[in-house]
């Protein structure tokens, strides 16, 4: 993981996503324990908490975070992580490696390294320590890096911006060494009179207000200013950039890391920002040699071959491309030298006639023992000739050092990779703001327009020029708009406004993309196309599959910056993929589409059985690289092959479900209803599950008398268990017996189904679920532990068995979490919160309700929590999200909607409300008789004793919690609006007469 405290708190998984840390407190406390990464932090210099508050704080930091780092040592907590993975860390061992290479004379080195450094600040240090002493040598450390990097710069004679340097020296006027850095970058600008002024401003203000006289170090800059020295050699050819450099930190930092490399290659995809990175860390003297006239001209005559082999057979276009190619390669064998020697600035008079006629031995002889950079800008297309050009000079010219940038390696032996890909999500919006507030004054980013901002970052895949021409569209387009038009994919439409003094190749983002496109050969141009019916990326055995491409075509194109090869999986960027699914012919489209429904159907039939084994984390993972092409395949077959949509759907449920993913299938199931299913009963039923409230009650009618008139095992055995979810138990036909017999787990499911019918029907029998856990566990599915573990915390919990009811609760979500089930961890959660209300303990119960923040549940819980606090409006707010949060006549949520009512029913009776709370005690019990559950009705009826006390029927509410009692079969210890109404109840009637109605009760009629 990284942490960033650079500026506002960041945390980063190792995939670069952000992990959400929670709320300030929490915030603080991470930022001060990374301020120390390894070390014990004593308590005392932890906020000043109490010892009991900041307990609750490193609980939910611990929730938060990875298990195990966030250590209590005796008399402190230390985070268990490498300094070198926190940003302020990485800091200051840059910043010192800096003024030491500086100390040593290496100007070029410790400006690239102090670049880097100050690249990790994003904002005010310790962002979320407001006004923390802890702060202020980080930020004094930062300056003092700036004066480094200025001290460098001016070494070298690059130009130092003289505008930056008179607002640091205004913000820090008594600082004395950017004072006379200032004097200096003046005066290497031909601005000696304006030096001398700034040295007179500082006496005097030194006089004034220190009583002191300049230092020696500033009396000496000024002595130099009357005695001039010549300047140093300036940049040679090397554009100065109009713009400063945004979310290149890594890219920096690793340049740093391979200052002894002689060939450095920046490499990446067009309009990556391959030029302005080598812009930035080219050093004084260097020379700028771009390319792309070079390449312009081979692109001229790569197009016209290309245009004029169209007609030509493959035989006879393979021999003209060859031709092609080896005039092409004399061409650039010779090009390319003259134009680096042009951009050194030699002639060839007076040479000897060898040097006269050869450019590389002219550059040899020009560069011989000189320190040198050369900047070869744009080698993609003159790819040979640049390569072999770097290898000679490079062997001639001992202290030569190459920065290149291209769109694919030269492949030199000793050649160092940068690679330069998109811009991170938080850079991405920082470029974007940045730009549009060019065009448009007084934009910027906020929590109004800061998702569709980072909607359209996405969408153009980071791209820093595709950011850019994103951005510039603002002057006639609303930000809205835009995002809408490039969620459409008008893309190349859209960005096609560019700078008008840009090369050709860079105005448009579709002139981007041709650039790199005609650098393919017609076996690499068509194995691009075909990869573009991908969504999300492939496999090499998925790639192979369905389009036939090799893997040799597949490193090529990663090669050539139009694949992203990561982790075994091969990624277009969507721009790059928009492009060339345009060149893919129709015909062949609609035959890759099959191909690839067809390929993920099989894959998602595979995946089924290990899905309910203890190799189900592998195949989910599996299964979740791949869901965008799931997703596209369910897509493609509900339009084209409903069946194979159909038998798709069912074969994924056990992945939609246990990913937490079913919602998303939603809207392509309900599509799926209408239509024959004979041969694809099993999948209908599936369908309806995964379709939820679009399915009507004839169509979960149908579902059922199919479930019930099923005559062989399930070829999905999931299904079953996701239609006993959402089914209303006791309403329709039972499903078949014969469907679950087979393998252990189909057993132990329908026992668990059977087990919780039991409890929900007010039978619980612990000894059967504790043999249902036991049979999971010995086939290793995580799904089944998880939900007998769930129903066993339960069962503990309502007879006040707490410290074991959290012992299970705590193995669920353990189970759940290792799958990634989101909405089955939520509900576990819920429950457990629940616990902590009735043991008296809101804060952990609001806690646990926050984190499964999202489901009904979660709400409904966190107005009871604001009730018990007396905070009735919170109450209410909560009260009407969960009321949104369910979906009328979906039977998942039939349950949740009489607690809900049963709820409202309280929070009326504490506003005093008794006709408000009576009418609403009315829809509860309507409600349950949706889901006629004992359990259900044992809720509703233990808030109807509660108004029975309040509207003065002591003897009713007895006799209502006894029959609540009865058909739950057990009472619910510890429940506080329980506890208050028999205690009310006991005051009013007294014990005996309590006693006798209670049993009254729980001999009655249950209903």
């Amino acid at each position: 993981m990284r942490f960033g405290i650079l500026g506002p708190l960041e945390v980063l998984d190792d995939d670069g996503n952000v992990v959400a840390v929670g709320g300030p407190k929490p915030r603080a406390l991470l930022a001060l324990l990374l301020l120390e990464a390894g070390h014990v932090v004593p308590l005392e210099r932890l906020g000043g908490e109490s010892p009991n508050a900041l307990q609750t704080q490193v609980s939910r930091l611990r929730k938060a975070l990875p298990g195990g780092l966030v250590e209590f040592v005796a008399g402190g907590y230390r985070i268990a992580v490498d300094p070198e993975d926190v940003d302020a860390h990485r800091f200051g061992a840059l910043a010192r490696e800096g003024r030491q290479r500086l100390a040593a004379g290496d100007e070029r080195g410790a400006a690239v390294v102090l670049r880097a450094a100050l690249a990790l600040w994003r904002g005010p240090a310790l962002a979320d320590l407001a006004g923390a002493a802890q702060a202020v040598p980080l930020e004094e450390a930062r300056l003092a890096a700036v004066e480094d990097l200025v001290e460098a710069e001016l070494g070298l004679a690059e130009g130092t911006p003289v505008g930056p340097l008179r607002r640091l020296v205004a913000e820090h006027p008594f600082r004395e060494r950017l004072r006379a850095q200032l004097m200096r970058a003046l005066h290497a600008g031909g601005r000696t009179a304006e030096a001398l002024e700034v040295f007179d401003q500082g006496r005097r203000l030194l006089a004034e207000e220190l009583g002191t006289d300049p230092s020696a170090e500033l009396s000496a800059v000024h002595l130099r200013l009357l005695r001039p020295e010549p300047a140093a050699p300036a940049r040679r050819g090397v554009p100065a950039p109009l713009t400063r450099i945004i979310g290149r930190g890594a890219e920096l930092e690793r340049i740093a890391a391979l200052r002894d490399a002689r060939l450095v290659t920046l490499v990446g995809p067009g309009g990556a920002g391959k030029t302005r990175l080598a812009v930035e860390v080219a050093t004084a003297g260097a020379c700028f040699a771009d390319l792309s006239a070079v390449s312009d001209e081979k692109a001229a005559s790569d197009g016209k071959a290309a245009s004029d082999g169209k007609a030509a057979s493959d035989g006879e276009a393979m021999s003209d491309g060859k031709a092609a190619s080896d005039r092409q390669a004399v061409s650039d064998g010779e090009a390319v030298p003259h134009a680096v020697a042009a951009a050194l600035g030699l002639r060839d008079g007076g040479l000897a006639p060898a040097a006269a006629t050869d450019p590389v031995r002219l550059i040899v002889n020009a560069v011989g023992e000189q320190e040198l950079q050369l900047v070869l800008d744009n080698c993609e297309q003159a790819l040979a000739a640049c390569a072999a050009l770097a290898r000679a000079l490079l062997a001639g010219c001992p202290r030569l050092t190459i920065l290149a940038t291209s769109r694919e390696p030269l492949g030199l032996t000793g050649e160092a990779l940068v690679p330069v890909g998109p811009l991170p999500a938080d850079p991405a919006v920082a470029l974007f703001a940045e730009r549009a507030a060019a065009v448009r004054p007084g934009f910027a980013v906020g929590p109004g327009n800061e998702a569709d901002v980072a909607g359209i970052c996405a969408l153009v895949d980071g791209l820093p020029l595709a950011i850019e021409l994103a951005a510039a569209r603002l002057r006639q387009l609303d930000l809205a708009e835009l995002a809408a038009r490039l969620a459409q994919h008008e893309h190349f439409a859209l960005l096609s406004r560019g700078d008008r003094t840009a090369a050709d190749r860079h105005r448009t983002l579709h002139a981007v993309v041709d650039w790199s496109w005609r650098l393919l050969g017609a076996e690499e141009r068509s194995a691009a196309a075909r990869f573009s019916v991908f969504a999300g990326g492939a496999s090499r055995r998925a790639a192979l599959a369905v389009c036939g491409i090799e893997e040799d075509t597949l490193a090529d194109l990663v090669d050539r910056s139009l694949l992203v090869a990561r982790d075994g999986r091969y990624r277009m960027l969507e721009t790059i993929l928009l492009f060339c699914r345009e060149r893919l012919p129709a015909e062949e489209r609609d035959r890759l589409q099959r191909a690839h429904a067809e390929y993920f159907l099989a894959l998602a039939r595979e995946a089924d059985p290990h899905l309910r084994r203890a190799e189900q984390l592998t195949w989910l993972a599996a299964l979740a690289a791949d869901h965008e092409n799931l997703m596209a395949a369910l897509r493609w077959s509900a339009a084209a092959d409903r069946p194979a949509a159909m038998r798709l759907t069912a074969a994924l449920a056990a992945y939609w479900w246990l990913a937490g993913r079913r919602h998303e299938v939603a809207p392509i199931a309900a599509a799926l209803l209408d239509g024959p299913i004979e041969g694809l009963e099993e999948e209908y039923v599936s369908c309806v599950v995964h379709a939820e409230s679009r399915a009507s009650a004839e169509h979960r009618r149908r579902a059922g008398e199919v479930m019930a008139a099923l005559d062989r095992p399930l070829r999905h055995p999931f299904g079953a268990a996701v239609w006993g979810m959402v089914r209303v138990p006791g309403v329709g036909p039972d499903p078949s017996p014969v469907i679950l017999s087979g393998d252990p787990w189909n057993r132990a499911l329908q026992d668990l189904g059977l087990a919780l019918l039991a409890v929900l029907g007010g039978h619980p029998d612990e000894t059967e679920m504790l043999d249902v856990l036991a049979r999971f566990r010995s086939v290793g599915e995580r799904w089944g532990i998880a939900q007998a573990l769930d129903w066993l915390a339960h069962l503990a919990s309502w007879r006040g068995d707490h410290a074991l009811a959290h012992e299970r609760w705590a193995a669920a979500l353990a189970a759940l979490e290792a799958l990634g089930a989101v909405q089955e961890a939520a509900d576990v959660l819920c429950r457990r919160a629940s616990d902590h209300l009735r043991q008296g303990d809101p804060a952990a119960a609001e806690a646990d309700f926050r984190r499964a923040t999202g489901s009904p549940s979660a709400e409904l819980g966190l107005a009871e929590v604001a009730r018990h606090r007396g905070d009735l409006e919170a109450a209410a707010a909560h009260l009407s999200r969960a009321g949104h949060g369910t979906r009328p006549g979906d039977p998942g949520t039939v349950y949740v909607r009489a607690s809900i009512l049963t709820a409202q029913a309280r929070l009326a009776e504490a506003e005093h409300r008794l006709a408000d709370a009576a009418r609403r005690h009315d829809e509860a019990w309507a409600a349950a008789q949706l889901a006629p559950l004992a359990s259900s009705f044992a809720d509703v009826l233990e808030g109807r004793a509660g108004h029975a006390v309040l509207t003065g029927d002591a003897r009713e509410a007895a006799r209502l919690l006894g029959r609540a009692t009865a058909l739950r079969g057990t009472a619910v210890a510890g429940d506080p609006d329980v506890t208050r109404t028999a205690a009310a109840a006991t005051q009013r009637l007294g014990a005996d007469a309590f006693a006798a109605a209670y049993a009254e009760g729980l001999r009655g009629d249950a209903r």
